[in-house]
């Protein structure tokens, strides 16, 4: 339209200027200067539209002014001074111009559409989403609008109108990307995570190549807890230059959490490859080697980091720990003793220090270890349990029960503190003293679930309060459902109460859980002799002997049952 103007405005021009010359007749003493405010403010308008082209803005807004001088009511003369003051980055100006130009015309569209876009940068997505609404209204037809306002509603939060809004435009454009992929993020946003992943596929079918879509896919089946079809959809983006860095640090932290341990190390190697991650890099890959039992090549990578930095200490701890899983205690025991005691690694290093001493032979330098450690860290809880469970270790209970006792007052509001002062007095056999220090402990933590569950344990051995022990066992099921030892107290207080059908399906299921126990195991057997299932019991009873083969009172369990089918 503009030049169709412009092109009729030289044709005039040219006519004025290239016409046949005046007869004597018609001429007039001077020429007359014909001026036409629009047709003058239109050229101007042309000549500054060419200016903003080159990038020449300087004399786009000399000749936008003088346009505006000649038809100072021109909306559309200030929206596009606006435009260029937000190409220069005069917003204050770029505002003052849109709030001129919808002044002079309020139903002219593109200021509110250029308002709302200075808005939404300068982060008010209030105001940006007023003008954007207006525009929306002005003319529903046009796309513009749309994308820019669902984004301000979405950081408002106003997630409902944002999808409303997002759809009107897949609406208006069936094969608009952008409006696709932002109902995918804002479904997410709204953890509506199965809706997130119609949308983000429907990308992907108009844009294959789409990674950032991708990208949001496998971050949507982490949100819904789908791991495996996470790291698959990771996977494809593995080869990308531009993401690979963020894609093999979250697709290799995925498969750690999952433990799968050997798929992880490939996506390390692959990151050290490409140069990715660095220390951080190498010290997964030293720890996942340590996970899969891979000691030599842990220990090696862990000391081509100790020789960039002998004072990573962290590390040095790791290198110890996999000498010491490895069973080379001599290098694993160098490895701890270059760690400082002022480092944060030390406390740490001290049970370590300690345990390789107890194995070699050495338990008063290992207890001496431990109480160095504690005159220089008289505070440190751990430090009393931990040389209290050495004392135990080393069959003297007592000297254990009598390190906790000694410094009893000032951990007294540790629930672990009692629980262990319990589990000592009932190794000593001061059964009530065991069972008021569990009573503490849950006075302290009523969801203890170790505490409810020794309380319970301790009562169906002596075969006393059993309705009690039954409460206290249930609770401890509840906190921690899938713990086995728990679930075989359960069935353990079923048998003494001769239900033994509750007790079989505590068993079974313990058993589901951990079948290398041998009491769990010997558990089962009782049951099921008490249900007269004998060559059940008899094979529960010879599994658990396999496990235990000192347990001789499991040899007797069997001949007795073996001699009671005999009779019959």
């Amino acid at each position: 339209m503009y030049m169709r103007l412009i092109i009729l405005l030289f044709l005039l021009l040219l006519t004025a200027c290239a016409g046949v010359a005046p007869t004597p007749e018609t001429a007039s003493p001077a020429i007359t200067k014909i001026h036409d405010p629009h047709a003058h403010s239109l050229y101007l308008f042309s000549r500054a539209r060419f200016a903003t082209h080159d990038g020449d803005y300087p004399t786009a807004l000399s000749l936008l002014r003088e346009a505006i001088s000649l038809e100072p009511g021109s909306a559309r003369l200030h929206g596009e001074v606006a435009e260029i003051k937000l190409k220069i980055g005069q917003i204050p100006e770029t505002l003052e111009y849109i709030n001129k130009a919808i002044a002079l015309d309020p139903t002219y569209r593109p200021p509110y559409v250029l308002g709302g876009v200075v808005m939404s940068s300068a982060g008010k997505d209030l105001e940006a989403a007023d003008y954007l609404r207006k525009a929306v209204k002005l003319d529903p037809s046009k796309e513009d609008a749309y994308l820019h306002l669902a984004l301000s509603l979405t950081r408002l939060f106003e997630y409902e109108e944002a999808v409303v809004t997002l759809k009107a435009l897949v609406k208006l454009n069936p094969d608009s990307i952008l409006g696709y992929y932002y109902l995918g993020r804002t479904y997410s946003q709204m953890k509506l995570y199965r809706d997130a992943l119609v949308y983000f596929d429907k990308v992907l079918e108009l844009r294959p190549e789409f990674d950032q879509a991708v990208i949001d896919k496998a971050a949507t089946y982490e949100a819904l807890g789908d791991y495996p079809h996470a790291i698959d959809t990771y996977r494809t983006l593995v080869n990308l230059d531009e993401h690979r860095a963020a894609v093999l640090q979250r697709l290799t932290q995925l498969l750690l959490q999952q433990r799968r341990f050997a798929e992880a190390l490939e996506y390390l190697k692959l990151a050290a490859g490409y140069g990715l991650g660095g220390q951080e890099t190498m010290r997964k890959t030293g720890l996942v080697h340590l996970e899969l039992e891979q000691y030599d090549a842990a220990i090696a990578v862990f000391g081509e980091m100790l020789e960039k930095d002998p004072t990573a200490y962290n590390i040095r701890l790791y290198r110890g720990i996999a000498y010491e899983e490895k069973g080379d205690l001599d290098n694993a025991f160098a490895e701890f003793s270059k760690i400082p005691r002022n480092s944060p690694q030390y406390l740490e290093v001290v049970s370590h220090i300690a345990l390789i001493l107890k194995e070699q032979g050495k338990p008063d330098a290992a207890i001496a270890v431990f109480k160095d450690a504690i005159a220089s860290n008289p505070e440190n809880f751990e430090l009393y349990l931990s040389l209290s469970s050495l004392y135990e270790s080393i069959d003297k209970p007592q000297a254990g029960l009598d390190i906790l006792l000694e410094n009893e007052q000032q951990f007294l509001k540790e629930p672990r503190l009692h629980f262990r002062i319990g589990v000592l007095f009932d190794k000593l056999g001061k059964r009530e003293e065991s069972i008021n220090r569990m009573k503490q402990v849950l006075q302290l933590d009523p969801k203890d679930a170790q505490a409810l569950n020794y309380l319970g344990y301790s009562y169906a051995e002596r075969g006393i309060h059993l309705e009690e022990a039954l409460k206290y066992i249930q609770q401890a099921v509840v906190l921690r459902p899938r713990d086995a030892f728990i679930l075989d107290s359960l069935g353990w207080v079923y048998f003494k109460l001769k239900r033994y059908g509750d007790a079989t399906e505590a068993l079974e299921e313990a058993i589901t859980l951990v079948n290398d126990d041998s009491t769990i195991i010997e558990h089962l057997g009782d049951v099921y002799a008490a249900r007269r299932f004998v060559r059940r019991a008899l094979k529960q009873f010879q599994k658990a002997l396999e496990l235990a083969p000192e347990r001789k009172e499991l040899v007797e369990k069997m001949h007795k049952l073996k001699g009671e089918q005999s009779e019959k």
